[in-house]
């Protein structure tokens, strides 16, 4: 488990949570445990909660984290419903500081049973909880509009068309059940060369998969709620740190911190109530993993580290 698992970004999380002062802190995106075990490293008088939505993930998480005693605790749940979850075990504020990592984890990346990525020839699932909608679901049967706004703005693709009509008329032929058929047909349509230039180099069917799993798994509906609700339950110079994967998640962090640490804004004169402002912002651009990291975890290198500061 620990060769497949590299956490993200650890020493900045680290810095900008500050585990050390001790206190309770949240994980609210557990995965595998790695952030989780940085934190409890950082001070014995930290006590953790992990959340997470796959019971897999709770599982081998549970084990990594079993040194550390009574000092964690696990709830399985999306972490959308953060409050509830916290409420659950007792919880309803006095947080010292909240962690959500939203990338897909490297066991769900690797296991090909999950369906999540066209290195594997495997069923199309993408699910990461117990949604009962698999990927598989919605490409056969979704209509060809519903696929193409889908990819168009979950995926960013700008051949969303082609390839949503392309996925119709495959369907109409025999269901589209595995990675390796959805790959095959996207690469019919875009060609299988990765893209090249200055970026790394990208997977022609990586926006489509990304978009399908957006979907599937309603990643973004509840991500800004999930912001409201940790600054809630953090108390005064709690830590909320957030790394995301994706503009699209990139964006509605960036804006839902932005919104909340200018405050409410007055009508008439058009400047912010300072009352209101509720968080600081900790970190004015996104903080990106290095070239040393980025070598050693390639899958880092889409990662965008925010991070605010209850006031």
């Amino acid at each position: 488990m620990d060769a497949q698992h590299l956490p993200v970004l650890v020493e900045e999380t680290l810095a900008l949570l500050e585990p050390a002062r001790g206190g309770l802190f949240v994980d609210g995106t557990l995965g595998l445990g790695g952030h989780a075990e940085a934190i409890l490293r950082a001070s014995d008088q930290v006590r953790l909660v992990g959340i997470d939505r796959d019971p897999r993930a709770l599982e081998l998480a549970a084990r990594r984290l079993a040194p550390f005693g009574d000092r964690a605790r696990f709830v399985n749940a999306n972490f959308h419903q953060l409050a509830s979850a916290l409420a659950g075990i007792g919880i309803t504020g006095g947080v010292s500081g909240i962690l959500a990592d939203l990338g897909v984890s490297s066991m769900q990346l690797d296991t090909p049973e999950r369906g999540f990525s066209f290195r594997f020839d495997a069923p199309l699932d993408m699910r990461m909880g117990l949604a009962e909608r698999t990927a598989a679901d919605l490409v056969n049967e979704a209509s060809e509009g519903e696929l193409e706004m889908i990819i168009r703005d979950y995926g960013e693709e700008r051949q969303a068309r082609r390839i949503a009509r392309s996925i119709v008329e495959a369907r109409r032929e025999a269901p589209i059940e595995t990675t390796g058929q959805l790959k095959r047909l996207i690469d019919r349509v875009k060609g299988s060369r990765p893209f090249r230039g200055e970026k790394q180099r990208v997977d022609p069917a990586t926006l489509v998969f990304q978009a399908l799993r957006i979907e599937v798994n309603d990643e973004l509906a509840g991500l800004e709620g999930f912001i409201q609700q940790a600054i809630d339950l953090l108390e005064d110079d709690g830590r909320l740190v957030i790394i995301s994967y994706h503009s699209l998640e990139d964006r509605i962090v960036k804006n839902a911190l932005r919104d909340r640490a200018r405050g409410e804004i007055d009508q008439v004169t058009g400047r912010p109530h300072a009352e209101t402002q509720l968080i600081e912002a900790l970190t004015r651009k996104p903080v990106r993993p290095g070239d040393d990291e980025v070598a050693q975890n390639p899958r880092s290198r889409s990662a965008r580290l925010r991070a605010a500061r209850r006031i």
